[in-house]
């Protein structure tokens, strides 16, 4: 199985510890997050990752050479401008279709800031009985944005926290609003329909092929820890949780 980790965004949430480093680099509890991320990878089958870069991208290249690519084959895609999360996802798509054996082997996409213990053979398998083009990690929790769901778990739109006016892919009615935790399994058919060009959201697709009748499922994940690691005060909290 392959995977993309989102690494490329400013840490900006994370200065100053970003001043000076890209936030793959960022430590909890003597680990960084992009070392925290490929374990977790590496501990449910995937071998080869590619990981997008811009802010500091050297710094990330030389660590992963000096420690042997972790033992798992890793390209690395860069961004000469921040294309998003859906543009760095396209930008790389060359690397989930180089193997014509492949081309219907879902892989992960995963942001570099979020720690969890989802368990991935689960939400692959969810993913593959559902015959979904995309399925995402959700979890009832307080968030700055929703994520809205009908009642057979398929994705249909978003809105903001406090926000009356939702933003619709398709029919609202009788809709959960929750919270994305970070973690997708896409199947490669997602890009030739990406017809978004430059920098844009994955999640802007999303509903738009929702729209469509593509099926963008949710993979309720309520049972698992999971944090955001964006902010300085969350990199503490992790520590204490795993008891660093």
């Amino acid at each position: 199985m392959k995977a993309m980790i989102l690494a490329a965004g400013l840490g900006t949430r994370l200065r100053p510890l970003t001043n000076d480093r890209p936030k793959a680099l960022v430590e909890v509890g003597g680990k960084t997050l992009l070392e925290i991320t490929l374990a977790r990878l590496r501990e449910f089958g995937v071998q080869e990752v590619i990981i997008n870069v811009h802010h500091f991208a050297d710094m990330v290249v030389d660590y992963l050479k000096a420690n042997g690519n972790f033992g798992m084959r890793i390209e690395i895609s860069r961004e000469e401008e921040l294309l998003d999360t859906g543009g760095g996802l396209k930008k790389a798509g060359c690397f989930f279709l180089e193997d014509s054996l492949d081309r219907d082997e879902p892989f992960v996409l995963h942001n570099v800031d979020v720690i969890s213990t989802i368990d991935l053979n689960r939400m692959v398998a969810f993913h593959r009985e559902h015959w979904a083009l995309a399925t995402l990690a959700v979890q009832k929790r307080e968030t700055s944005r929703y994520l809205l769901f009908d009642e057979k778990g398929q994705l249909c739109g978003r809105r903001a926290a406090g926000d009356a006016e939702p933003e619709a892919g398709r029919g609202l009615a009788g809709v959960r609003a929750l919270a994305f935790s970070g973690v997708h399994v896409i199947s490669p058919r997602i890009f030739p329909l990406m017809t978004e060009v430059g920098a844009f959201s994955i999640i802007a697709t999303y509903l738009r092929l929702a729209a469509l009748g593509e099926k963008i499922e949710a993979f309720r994940a309520d049972e698992y820890y999971w944090r955001d690691l964006g902010r300085p005060e969350n990199l503490a909290h992790a520590s204490q949780d795993s008891g660093g």
